[in-house]
């Protein structure tokens, strides 16, 4: 089972080390292929005045600290596509957001590192659609895969080339979010999918200039998903979400994470089992 946590945003070193410590447990569990979460920069804020974190430079030296001192394996945000060479020295995984999961030359970057790519879906987008992502980063890494090639072996070529979509809901009117969780099932044909119960959560500006959400409803979509079938989970969590600086609303607290991740595995040990 793959796990992405960690918080929405570096806050400062003294939070990034107490949430890294207090996820230890997680890699510490041999059937958990754990990464560390959390971004240098929130570009794609709600306000102006809204903390965007430390930026590139102080963000990466701090996330090579965790990756040091923990042994972790790190996942991060991408922006702009000059800043996936700097974030191939350090990171394991680079994340495509959402609102950016067409853009062409950010994928194509992406795709030239040695890094894991991981595409979150958009908001707006029909999941069927985001096959066309998945070729962008795949003829990248192989310029010899046919569009055939694609259609018979979609999910195995991911694999093979470290692609991975990610599934955030989708815009349901204004301020909300739904999960179609057929939606699980129809990316899943293209590449390994990751379910983000906590983004799923979000309700898009609406704590007047700032993103709120409902984190009570993260174990429910957890366990649903789970209960489909994906192949990991992706969760935002602070030892005090009501203090985070970023997207508090919809993480989840760190002790509740602890309690969760036992039933996601049994979840999707039966879900392995379906037909």
């Amino acid at each position: 089972m793959i796990l992405l946590s960690g918080p929405c945003v570096i806050e400062s070193e003294e939070n990034l080390y107490k949430i890294a410590k207090e996820l230890e447990f997680v890699r510490d569990n041999h059937d958990i292929d754990f990464y560390f979460k959390a971004s240098f920069d929130k570009a794609n804020r709600t306000s102006l005045d809204s903390f965007r974190g430390p930026g590139l430079d102080e963000g990466l030296r701090l996330l090579q600290k965790i990756k040091n001192d923990f042994g972790y394996k790190i996942i991060t945000d991408i922006h702009e596509s000059h800043q996936a060479t700097a974030l191939e020295q350090v990171v394991d995984v680079i994340q495509i957001p959402a609102f950016l999961c067409r853009q062409t030359d950010l994928i194509v970057s992406v795709a030239k590192t040695r890094s894991i790519i991981n595409i979150k879906k958009g908001q707006f987008m029909n999941p069927a659609d985001m096959k066309y992502s998945v070729l962008k980063a795949l003829k990248t890494r192989d310029n010899s895969i046919t569009d055939e090639d694609f259609v018979n072996n979609a999910n195995a070529l991911s694999a093979k080339y470290h692609i991975w979509l990610t599934e955030r809901g989708s815009t349901f009117g204004y301020g909300n979010l739904v999960v179609d969780m057929r939606s699980l099932v129809i990316m899943r044909r293209f590449a390994p999918v990751i379910f983000d119960a906590t983004h799923s959560v979000q309700m898009p500006g609406g704590l007047d200039g700032k993103s709120g959400g409902d984190s009570s409803f993260v174990p429910y979509l957890a366990r649903a998903a789970a209960s489909i079938g994906v192949d990991g989970y992706f969760m935002e969590t602070h030892f005090n979400p009501k203090e985070a600086l970023s997207d508090g609303a919809n993480m989840i607290a760190l002790d509740k994470l602890k309690k969760l991740i036992p039933i996601l595995s049994e979840l999707d040990y039966i879900a392995s089992r379906s037909i």
